[in-house]
């Protein structure tokens, strides 16, 4: 799995992806990155990628030419993707759906960090590229973002969890809602005991327990959830 970044700001990356499981992971080659800076396919002094918006705006937009000579550097037939705060939700289960199709047919991606106040439009059309959210917010940038997604999606590869493919089956919007509370040594903390269930060595009463925990947290938090709406 790879992914092109299209980015102004290269020094960005790996930075949380080169820690923890999803850094072991680049190490032993699961994955690996490129990234690619717009200002590199400018042919005046300043480098310029960006202009003031038709229509008047505050605010600057991110020029088209630049951006697609960028897209067109990383090569054909690769998913492209844009990080927006109009696009598509990203979930679980999307990450799970784009990581699946990306390993099936072995395909890699172009990410692209937008900045200031995002890119023509004109290029999102010409390389019909999907738009993805990752929440309801605006940041500085797409670099976040790209980071986001892509932990997403690696850590659902195989060899890079421990417990294999198996280790995502009981995480939050996996099992259909919101994970139940986890508890590991001492029995005891601060006055505070581990819930006997759990030490009780009956595995169909443990069950119960963590889906009727899982119900109650799903129903007090994100009750959207049990209405099937993500």
């Amino acid at each position: 799995m790879k992914f092109n970044i299209i980015t102004l700001f290269p020094e960005i990356f790996p930075g949380t992806l080169g820690a923890g499981v999803v850094g072991r992971a680049l190490t032993n080659g699961v994955w690996s990155y490129n990234t690619i800076n717009p200002r590199d396919f400018t042919d005046d002094a300043h480098r310029t990628v960006d202009d003031a918006g038709f229509g008047g705006m505050d605010g600057q937009v991110m020029m088209a030419e630049p951006i697609a000579k960028a897209i067109e550097s990383a090569g054909k037939n690769k998913k492209i993707i844009y990080f927006s705060p109009r696009g598509k939700p990203w979930s679980q289960k999307l990450a799970r759906e784009i990581a699946q199709d990306s390993i099936l047919h072995n395909s890699d991606f172009i990410l692209i960090c937008g900045r200031y106040e995002g890119i023509d439009q004109r290029v999102i059309d010409e390389y019909e590229i999907e738009e993805i959210s990752i929440g309801d917010y605006i940041l500085s940038g797409g670099e976040l973002a790209a980071q986001v997604f892509i932990d997403s999606c690696v850590r659902l590869c195989d060899n890079v969890l421990h417990g294999g493919s198996d280790a995502t089956d009981n995480e939050s919007f996996e099992i259909g809602g919101l994970e139940w509370p986890l508890y590991t040594r001492p029995h005891e903390w601060r006055g505070r005991k581990v819930p006997e269930v759990l030490v009780s060595g009956h595995h169909g009463n443990i069950e119960r327990w963590r889906k009727e925990q899982s119900d109650a947290i799903t129903k007090e938090r994100r009750p959207d959830l049990l209405k099937g709406d993500k």
